[in-house]
């Protein structure tokens, strides 16, 4: 028996032929010029539950796979793209450590694939590869023993990649790190009573299936083809009717049922993934404990217990999560779903601050190709679920380049909601239209810019109200929900106390909502809503643009300029419209059409009878210059002129009609001017 210089036992017959050679039956390493060939195989040192990793040639390919009584496989030579591919359609049956690479060859010794493993170029390097207890491949230079350091190299490639990135259950993401998904977390180290496989003792009925939730992958379903195509309903009874079933993954797309028996660590789905909805089979017998930490004291010491918290608690979360999960699968177009490490990761922990709401704060995040987001984390979540729920699936099922695009969102538990804008350059409207030091500093905007703004955010409203399937009332319109881009285009953001309406329908019935000082007379006097609602807020908006502050100031120096609507009626009745207009601003012909223009359509905007107000279509119209805009009511007048071109841009008419003073006097707005009913801004 010789030990030779490359490694390799052998022993020798009396004519120095070799009899046996350790080469042969390698174990979990293989070294520079080692021949790896079929029937040979590497195993690696066990894992948690005794696992090991094999890595073996099977049908012309060399795959990684976990050694469970049924074999998962992760990984495949062939879907590797690192190779380089010298013979395409090649067969590989052996394998050579050679130089810095590992060469793959077929039957006849030719050369199909070759791995470069590491870009030094030294000649004198001596290659090992280890199939770790983790499952995963790593080259050493065993000239650098010393170091025990690995080349960057490694098969797979990638984190999550193995089923043993994670414990057993847990969700891997990022960098390997490790998560309890909520629906089990309420067991011990993340870790639920999975029942003896095909045990005798174990039947039917003291099994179940615990539904954990949807967006989960696993490193095998890759290379798994499903059991059957299915309901999901269906795949749960035959993984309950099946005992070697522990672990079902549903595939809704494409209806696909996949049963495995235990598995290794979870992982997150990628960007822009459904991921599979997963069941784990436990045993009926299971005590749902909830751990809750409950700091007391006595006796000068901290005493420290836990309070079981009961399998109803549990259960009624799963419930919630699921149905929650549920109903974000079943949107039409929702966004990409991200989970809260990701976000987490992509605002650096929350730590720059773009601003804060009622329901919470919006953070800037970051994404590796550099793109910016605008992250709103939702905190009181118990008040803010529905207007989460609404926003996703409102906003992200329309597009329009005047509504603020829904990037993607994230639903986890009870305690994570967030919503993932495109972030905005320029912030919101009003820290450039309200200009607390009142001069023309770099947060000014010239005439043309907020000319243009308003019209932008006109033909946003016109899409939610005119364009889309449904009518879509956005019920809280005032600068801070207009969003400004690099370029000052206007975008409507905020959704979250939208409502929907059937186009039969010409009004609907709702609580309270929206921002007071914005809210049209309906609100108020607890009359029907429609999408007449968003327009009055819109006049109002349209109104401070023009003048360049708050609608309603009971500090101005001037008291009949405190209201501004009723400052502008009466300009408008005495032939003095430019004394409405923002002094900052140079407007450089004095009578520009668009000003007087704009000014009127507010008017029109702001009418106490909803049906004299003009569907945000016609503002549109009105502002480009198509239709005429005629002279709004004034409320001193006991009558007013009806606007007939609302349906028809044919001219006006002018009609007789009773004339309800509209709720603009000072002193009724005093009591309601800075309340904010709204959540996040």
């Amino acid at each position: 028996m010789e030990l030779m210089d490359n490694g390799n036992l052998v022993l020798l017959s009396e004519n120095q032929t070799i009899l046996w050679q350790s080469f042969d039956y390698p174990t979990d390493t293989l070294v520079l010029g080692q021949s790896f060939s079929e029937n040979m195989r590497l195993k690696s040192f066990p894992y948690e539950l005794n696992l090991h990793y094999h890595l073996m040639f099977k049908s012309g390919d060399l795959i990684l796979f976990a050694g469970y009584r049924t074999p998962q496989v992760y990984w495949m030579m062939s879907n590797d793209t690192r190779k380089a591919v010298i013979k395409p359609g090649g067969k590989v049956s052996s394998a050579t450590l050679m130089g810095n690479s590992w060469n793959f060859y077929d039957q006849r010794g030719g050369l199909v694939w070759q791995f470069n493993i590491s870009e030094q170029s030294d000649p004198n390097a001596l290659w090992a590869a280890v199939l770790g207890s983790t499952g995963t491949i790593e080259f050493f230079n065993l000239l650098k023993a010393k170091s025990e350091i690995a080349e960057s190299f490694k098969i797979p490639s990638g984190s999550c990649t193995t089923p043993s990135s994670c414990s057993p259950f847990k969700s891997c993401f990022m960098e390997n790190l490790c998560q309890c998904s909520v629906m089990l977390s309420s067991f011990n180290d993340c870790k639920p009573r999975i029942p003896a496989l095909c045990d005798n003792a174990t039947d039917s009925l003291s099994v179940r299936l615990l539904d954990v939730g949807t967006r989960f992958d696993y490193v095998a379903l890759e290379f798994t083809k499903p059991q059957m195509k299915s309901s999901i309903s269906e795949c749960k009874s035959a993984c309950l009717q099946n005992c070697s079933c522990v672990t079902m993954f549903y595939q809704n797309a494409t209806r696909s049922c996949f049963m495995f028996g235990n598995i290794g660590s979870l992982r997150h789905p990628g960007v822009g993934d459904a991921g599979y909805y997963l069941s784990l089979k436990v045993s009926n017998e299971v005590d749902y404990i909830h751990k809750e930490f409950i700091p007391a004291r006595g006796n000068g010491f901290d005493v420290r217990y836990y309070r079981k918290k009961s399998r109803s608690f549990v259960l009624e979360s799963s419930r919630e999560a699921l149905e929650e999960d549920n109903f974000f699968n079943n949107i039409t177009g929702v966004p990409v779903r991200y989970s809260y490490n990701d976000l987490k990761v992509a605002t650096k922990n929350f730590s720059v601050k773009l601003g804060q709401g009622g329901f919470g704060s919006v953070y800037l995040g970051l994404l590796d190709d550099g793109t910016k987001l605008a992250v709103k984390k939702l905190e009181g979540v118990g008040q803010g679920k529905r207007e989460f729920r609404a926003e996703v699936s409102i906003i992200g099922s329309v597009h329009h380049v005047h509504l603020v695009k829904l990037k993607g969102f994230c639903a986890e538990g009870s305690h994570h909601r967030l919503l993932v804008y495109e972030y905005m350059e320029n912030g919101s409207l009003d820290r450039w239209i309200f200009n607390k030091n009142n001069d023309r500093g770099k947060n000014f905007l010239d005439w043309e810019s907020r000319f243009n703004i308003a019209l932008g955010t006109a033909k946003g409203l016109a899409y939610l109200h005119d364009m889309c399937d449904v009518k879509i009332i956005h019920c809280d319109i005032k600068p801070e929900n207009v969003l400004l881009d690099e370029n000052f285009v206007a975008k409507v953001s905020d959704f979250g106390l939208a409502k929907l309406m059937n186009k039969e329908q010409s009004h609907i019935v709702t609580t309270l909502r929206g921002t007071r000082g914005y809210l049209a007379p309906e609100w108020i006097t607890n009359c029907s809503i429609s999408e007449k609602s968003d327009v009055y807020s819109y006049g109002m908006v349209l109104l401070e643009i023009i003048g360049g502050r708050k609608n309603y100031n009971p500090n101005h120096e001037v008291k009949e300029k405190a209201h501004l609507p009723s400052y502008a009626f009466k300009m408008m009745e005495q032939g003095s419209m430019n004394l409405i207009l923002d002094p900052r601003l140079k407007v450089e012909d004095q009578q520009d059409g668009r000003v007087n223009t704009a000014i009127k359509v507010a008017l029109w905007c702001i009418q106490d009878d909803k049906t004299l107000r003009p569907s945000m279509t016609r503002v549109v119209q009105m502002l480009e210059g198509l239709c005429p805009v005629p002279q709004p009511p004034i409320p001193s007048q006991s009558a007013s002129w009806i606007f007939t071109g609302l349906v028809r841009c044919s001219g006006v008419k002018s009609q007789i009609l009773s004339w309800r003073r509209a709720s603009y006097s000072s002193t009724a707005r005093t009591s309601v001017s800075a309340v904010q009913l709204s959540g996040p801004r």
